[in-house]
Order: structure tokens, then C-alpha cells, then sequence
């Protein structure tokens, strides 16, 4: 999800003035500048998340337990469909503003704007669904260890992530069967769901969005408070750190995940139910009213998130695997207060040495 690009109303590039005259070089630098920004955000996401592949495909192929292969698996799927959506969304947003051409021009069956909509939708639902059931997942781990390890395997994990995308490419290819409509969004140069007033479909993409950032949240809040619970129960200075350093990267989780999902979703579901919401569409002679800039700038937002998932689940913390399974592993075999006090303290630079192979 990369409409990055943004043209002037009239459907072409952006520039301050008209080739020719004083300005014409300062609208080529301007445009420039503004298809540097994209291609540099899609080559970042890109890297990223082949990086965080490369890291998980290796550690896949060591030999680990069920629990950290079902973890893998999750964290794989997760930047396999970020990239996916990147590679399949930028260089068709790049294109069109590099042609100069209004996307009508390019695109008169309107066949490119729907594949271009139903990659947004599927690759915008799925990272917000397996970030879901990545919560759950660790939810079940740290609180009720012993359940996980007799009904989670590999082989589950598997088929609830096929789940997964098979629901999301469902849902996505609706407006297709003419249930909701992918419609050329403003400035130009990308296409979604139309949102116009009374659009269920739009309604409907929010609100799975909205459940899914829900779920989320609870699975990590779940996972937060057994680890509270553990830490006053058995306080012991190695325990401590690794709860505590869980429980940092489960907020930042929850935070980014807010941040970049939240305000498109909640924009898409208010202009669901308005009547002017359908007033903002890619065209000639719009003029960049707030209702038009407000969904541009929310899924701005949440094209980020497909860039800062590598780094926030795996490549910014290579020991939260690691740190994780300990944890759920302490909570199975310590049912008392005293466990705690039987763990050694390691220096921090011991620890990073033993966990730094786990990812």
C-alpha cells in the first residue's frame, strides 16, 4: 500500500508552473523529489522484510521446538504479505505519476484500478489479521503453556495462516461479484474501496480492521498481565529483564499498529456513513479540500506499517523469540514463588551471546 505520489487536480504532476518558463526546472526537481520519496520507502520496506525472511527461513531450518517453528511461521507470513503488497502496489503508483497521464488515460476498462484496489484490500486486511493471530498466539504460550503445546503445532499454524489469506482474498474480491466498488481515489494516481455514503462494504473493511487492531490489543494486554503476574510472584533480577524487555516490545507492538491503522480506519468508517463521503475521487479540476487530503494522508499511514513491521517484530529485536519461549517455559515449570529465586543472574552481553542465534 504505496499512494505516496500526489499530483496536482488537474491530473498532472505536481509542479509549481509550466514547462518552459522559470519554473519549469523547479517543477521537474519538485517531481522528482516526490518520486524519490516513494521509490525510497518501497525499496526500504522491500529490504527490510527479504532481511527478516532470510532471518526466519535460516532459523526455520535449524532445529528448535514446535513452539518457536509456529512463531517463525507467523513472523514469515507477516513479511512474505508485507512485501507482496509493496511489490505489487509502488511501481503501478510510480508508474502513473511518472507517465503524466491521468489514470483514465492509462486505464479505460478501469481493470488496473480493480487489481490495484484488491491488492490494497488483501494486503491491508492480512497484516491486520496475523498480527491478530500472532497475539493469540503468544497469548496462549505465555498463559496456558500446557494447552499450546498439545494443540499448536507447525502444522496449525500452517493452515490457520492459509485461513487467513484465503478470507482475505475473499472479502477482497467481493467488489468484484459487484458487492462494493474499487473506485480511482484522490489525487489520481491510486485506487480502494469507494466509500461513498452508505458503502457497506467500506463499512466492513473498517470494522474487521477495528476488531482485528481489538484483538490485538486484548492478546497483547493478555500476555502483558501474565507477565506482571509472574514478575511479583517470582522476582529474580534475569526474569525481570526479560519480562520487562517482552512487555516494551509488546507496547511499541500495540502503539504502531494503532498509529498506522487506526485513523484510516476510522476515516473509512465515518465516510462510510456520511453522504458527502464519495465527493473525493482522483479526476480533474478537484481541488485539495480536507475531506480529500484526510483519506490520502490516513493511508499514507498505514502503507508505513508494512515498512516498520520487520523492524518492530524481529529485526529491531532479535532476542523477543527467545525471550518469549523463556518465558512460557518458566510459567509451565515454576507453579511457585520460588522459581524466581533459583535463576542466575547472566550479564547483558552473555545473554545477547546466547540469544542472538534464536533469529
Amino acid at each position: 500500500m504505496s499512494p505516496w505520489q500526489q499530483r496536482a487536480p488537474n491530473g498532472s504532476a505536481a509542479g509549481p508552473g509550466p514547462r518552459g518558463n522559470g519554473t519549469g526546472r523547479a517543477a521537474e526537481r519538485g517531481s522528482a523529489v516526490s518520486v524519490a520519496i516513494p521509490l525510497t520507502m518501497m525499496l526500504t520496506g522491500v529490504a527490510g522484510n527479504a532481511l527478516a525472511m532470510l532471518l526466519v527461513s535460516r532459523s526455520y531450518r535449524a532445529k528448535g521446538s514446535r513452539r518457536k517453528r509456529s512463531f517463525l511461521l507467523c513472523i514469515g507470513s507477516l513479511a512474505l504479505t508485507d512485501m507482496l503488497g509493496q511489490l505489487l502496489t509502488s511501481p503501478v503508483v510510480i508508474s502513473v505519476y511518472l507517465s503524466g497521464r491521468p489514470w483514465a488515460a492509462m486505464d479505460p476498462s478501469g481493470r488496473l484500478c480493480d487489481f490495484f484496489g484488491f491488492s490494497m484490500t488483501l494486503f491491508g486486511l492480512c497484516p491486520l489479521l496475523i498480527a491478530s493471530a500472532m497475539a493469540v498466539e503468544r497469548a496462549l504460550a505465555i498463559r496456558a503453556p500446557h494447552w499450546y503445546a498439545s494443540h499448536i503445532s507447525p502444522r496449525a499454524t500452517e493452515r490457520g495462516l492459509a485461513a487467513i489469506w484465503a478470507a482475505a482474498a475473499a472479502f477482497a474480491l467481493l467488489p468484484l461479484a459487484g458487492l462494493g466498488r474499487y473506485a480511482l481515489q484522490w489525487p489520481g494516481t491510486w485506487c480502494f474501496i469507494s466509500a461513498a455514503g452508505g458503502s457497506a462494504f467500506a463499512a466492513a473493511f473498517a470494522a474487521l480492521g477495528l476488531l482485528s487492531l481489538a484483538v490485538t490489543a486484548a492478546g497483547n494486554l493478555a500476555t502483558i498481565g501474565a507477565l506482571l503476574a509472574r514478575c511479583r510472584a517470582g522476582p529474580g533480577s534475569r526474569w525481570g529483564r526479560i519480562a520487562t524487555e517482552t512487555l516494551l516490545q509488546l507496547l511499541g507492538i500495540m502503539c504502531v499498529l494503532a498509529a498506522c491503522w487506526a485513523p484510516l480506519l476510522v476515516t473509512m468508517l465515518r465516510m462510510a456513513w456520511e453522504p458527502a463521503g464519495g465527493r473525493c475521487r482522483g479526476g480533474q479540476g478537484w481541488a485539495p479540500r480536507r475531506e480529500c487530503t484526510l483519506p490520502l494522508t490516513a493511508v499514507r499511514l498505514a502503507s508505513l506499517n508494512q515498512i516498520l513491521d520487520p523492524w518492530v517484530y524481529l529485526l529491531l529485536r532479535r532476542m523477543l523469540l527467545h525471550q518469549c519461549r523463556q518465558a512460557a517455559g518458566a510459567v509451565s515449570r515454576c507453579p511457585s514463588a520460588d522459581c524466581g529465586h533459583r535463576d542466575r543472574a547472566l550479564s547483558l552481553a552473555q545473554e545477547i551471546r546466547h540469544t542472538g542465534t534464536a533469529v
